[in-house]
């Protein structure tokens, strides 16, 4: 039997004997093994993480959402809650009476189509729309039919600056869904489509809200000409000529005191430069498509014809000056196809009221003699050219005594306007030939 002394020097031999048969191996643990797997963020209760959120700013929360994937998908449900979007997405839109209200409405809108794409970067484009859509849906005034203010609500520009901001980058085929995504949510098509084929006029607070969702959330908010048509031609394409020009005319058309659209002003009487200048805008983006990938220089002249003639013939005065609005080269593109077609008449009339609105608005009479000049080339001999000539001349005279006569009949208000205009037709008529005598003189 051993002793206790014994038995204890015996274990130890036997612990040696079983550490030399162990070999011998270093581990090495690195600094993220000794982390856990959570972060810090990820850790804290949601309760303070939704307070560290409540604290930052718009701007600030688009940034902590970039950190992680983990952190990105906590402030998706962030931005999910009802009280997040009293506060953050409600804004008082009826309320904004000042300048400085307004950039900060745009401003906040802004950032938020930042956060917005941040967080959803990684979805397809499909859900990121869906996501938006969802978190946007409950504010009337992003909607067509749910807003109380036609005027002087700042929904459509604060959800226009937000969507630019979402899909700034973004290709024309994504672009071409968020456009059918748009017009599925809104029904933007059916829409269009109720005012593009019922009488103009009809319907003056249904093309008000056309007008201003697809202005403001569409078209206004995009920096360069290249989106603006595209944006234009998503709208307008899919019609016919005849329906394009009338959706022209909604989108860019004068517009009255009250917000209804100048159908009838632009056919009874003299409209201001101010008004026609949108539109003559819209002509030149559609006019200048350099790859004539939409729009070829017959299709634009066409939508040209057809709305100056809604919703009845235009008074000429503001056909003209549209046409000078528009720039040389549609102006004489205009009368140059009438010319082919031998339409002296209507070539006439345009000419003469092209001079009476040079004199009238200012611009240089050597403009005019320049068109008729280039006018005159279009025409294949002397006799065509001298026709043409003798055509405007005898259209200048016809007017001018339309206008006396109405000067010696009519009411008394009206004549003072008529006299105006007779007045101002007699000094352009002495400018223009004086401007023809000089080009003569100058050439001999």
């Amino acid at each position: 039997m051993l002793s206790a002394d014994g038995k204890q020097m015996a274990n130890r031999r036997n612990q040696r004997k079983y550490r030399k048969k162990q070999p011998y191996s270093r581990r090495i643990i690195t600094r993220s093994q000794c982390r856990t797997s959570q972060g810090f963020f990820e850790r804290l209760p949601a309760e303070v993480f939704d307070l560290i959120l409540d604290y930052l700013t718009v701007s600030d929360v688009s940034v902590f959402s970039m950190v992680s994937k983990a952190i990105s998908n906590y402030i998706v449900s962030h931005v999910s809650t009802l009280s997040w979007k009293k506060k953050m997405v409600l804004w008082k839109f009826h309320q904004c009476s000042s300048t400085k209200d307004e950039l900060s409405a745009f401003s906040h809108y802004r950032s938020l189509g930042l956060l917005f794409k941040r967080c959803t970067l990684l979805l397809p484009t499909k859900d990121r729309l869906k996501f938006m859509s969802s978190r946007l849906s409950q504010v009337p005034c992003f909607t067509l039919d749910q807003c109380t203010s036609t005027s002087g609500c700042l929904g459509f520009a604060c959800y226009g600056m937000f969507l630019q901001t979402l899909i700034a980058g973004w290709d024309e085929l994504e672009c071409h869904r968020v456009f059918n995504f748009l017009c599925e949510i809104t029904n933007l098509t059916r829409k269009i489509e109720t005012v593009v084929t019922s009488k103009p006029g009809s319907s003056p607070h249904l093309e008000q809200q056309v007008r201003n969702f697809c202005r403001k959330v569409l078209l206004d908010p995009r920096q360069s000409r290249q989106d603006s048509l595209f944006w234009l031609t998503c709208i307008l394409k899919p019609w016919p000529m005849v329906n394009q020009a009338r959706l022209l005319f909604i989108l860019y058309g004068p517009v009255q005191s009250n917000g209804e659209l100048g159908w009838q002003d632009v056919c009874v009487g003299v409209v201001a430069q101010c008004s026609l200048w949108d539109l003559a805008k819209a002509i030149i983006l559609l006019y200048s498509d350099t790859n004539a990938k939409d729009w070829t220089a017959d299709t634009v002249l066409g939508i040209v014809d057809e709305m100056a003639v809604l919703p009845q013939p235009w008074y000429l005065e503001n056909m003209a000056r549209l046409l000078i609005l528009c720039g040389n080269n549609i102006c004489y593109t205009v009368l140059a196809s009438k010319a082919i077609n031998g339409r002296l008449f209507d070539i006439s009339q345009l000419l003469v009221f092209i001079i009476l609105v040079s004199e009238k608005d200012g611009y240089c009479m050597s403009w005019s003699v320049k068109m008729m000049q280039q006018l005159c080339n279009v025409f294949p001999g002397a006799p065509e050219k001298w026709s043409f000539l003798q055509s405007m001349e005898n259209m200048l005279s016809e007017i001018s005594m339309e206008m006396y006569e109405l000067i010696m009949s009519g009411n008394r208000n009206e004549n003072q306007e008529t006299f105006q205009n007779l007045c101002s037709l007699l000094n352009a008529c002495a400018h223009f030939h004086t401007e023809i005598m000089y080009m003569f003189l100058k050439q001999g």
